[in-house]
């Protein structure tokens, strides 16, 4: 899930058009789902999104990719009782999407894990050394690179599949590879995470960001990996901010978590904030409650404001996020944000 897009006030059924549509008497406070509305609506073309329209829970926005679907159905669905919908009468009219903004940056960025107070994080500096770092970047340039919109990515053990968020555990692709087995065990040998000694980690990916790219709001599909996520730095520094959503939207299912844009989240009521910086050669561990209800976020800028201070970017930076698929459903204790059926 991503940060919310922020709506204007309706236009009116003869107002401005606009691929948006805001309904009324009509939202889980009804009884009716997001799935269920999108049901209906996606019979008019493909839906972008399904989002609160206020914290009421009976009034919604449906955003279509094409003003022609929003469109069509405006005209058929407006003033008319719809049996799929519990036969509620729908009142509907169009609404646009506010000029776009800029995430604040006002966040405080960390340097140690316990300024963020949020269960779950830990953070290591100098997990490699320079010449460990050297080594790793050098053996990842040897093999070929999967090209996304932005950046270059490898898989090892599994492939994680962007356009289902998940994994095919009946593909497996072999081993994890030689060069990263110093930071596995070196993982697994860590004295003060006792938790992860039985741990077998099973899948890697390989990310390398150019300058200025970074990676849109997201939480690892419950479903796919189980709750540790190891993230290695390598090459250059970044911001990861965390974001504690609260409130729920509706997506498309198929759509990336990875790669979607966010459209101008609202600061101050979709999402708690916290950022830490991450160095070099640092290694981020993401357990419990920051694993399973917190989103992690990259920002896409060249430059970093930290304690004051302004950290430019390098031209690249690559990481190394070591998982353990999960082969059975999600047991955790966050199923607002799980996958898994209960």
């Amino acid at each position: 899930m991503m940060g919310l897009p922020r709506f204007s006030r309706p236009k009116g059924v003869d107002g401005q058009l606009s691929p948006n549509l805001y309904v009324a008497n009509c939202g889980p406070a009804v009884g009716l789902s997001f799935d269920t509305i999108a049901s209906v609506f996606s019979k008019f073309g493909e839906v972008k999104g399904i989002y609160p329209a206020d914290d009421s829970g009976a009034r919604i926005i449906v955003s279509y990719f094409e003003e022609s679907s929003a469109q069509a159905a405006l005209k058929e669905l407006h003033g008319h009782p719809c049996p799929v919908l519990g036969g509620r009468l729908l009142h509907i009219r169009y609404s646009v999407v506010q000029p776009p903004c800029q995430v604040s940056d006002s966040a405080p960025v960390s340097l140690v894990d316990s300024e963020l107070n949020i269960p779950g994080i830990h953070l290591f500096h100098d997990f490699v050394s320079a010449k460990e770092e050297e080594e790793l970047l050098a053996a990842v340039d040897k093999r070929s690179w999967n090209s996304l919109s932005k950046r270059r990515v490898q898989h090892y053990g599994y492939e994680f599949c962007y356009e289902t968020r998940n994994v095919n555990t009946k593909q497996y692709l072999g081993e994890l590879p030689s060069f990263v087995s110093a930071i596995v065990e070196r993982i697994s040998s860590f004295p003060s995470l006792e938790c992860t000694a039985d741990l077998v980690l099973d899948q890697l990916t390989v990310n390398e960001y150019p300058l200025g790219v970074g990676l849109s709001p997201h939480i690892d599909t419950h479903s796919a990996f189980e709750g540790f996520i190891f993230s290695l730095s390598l090459a250059g520094p970044c911001i990861m901010e965390f974001r504690r959503y609260t409130e729920s939207a509706w997506l498309p299912k198929s759509a990336s978590s990875s790669d979607m844009s966010v459209e101008c989240p609202d600061n101050s009521s979709s999402f708690l904030r916290k950022a830490i910086y991450l160095p070099p050669r640092s290694m981020l561990l993401l357990s419990g409650e920051a694993r399973y209800a917190w989103h992690h976020y990259i920002p896409h800028h060249k430059i970093d404001m930290v304690k004051d201070s302004v950290i430019r970017r390098s031209p690249r930076r690559v990481s190394f996020t070591f998982r353990k698929v999960r082969m059975g459903p999600c047991q955790c204790d966050f199923p607002q944000y799980c996958d898994s059926p209960r």
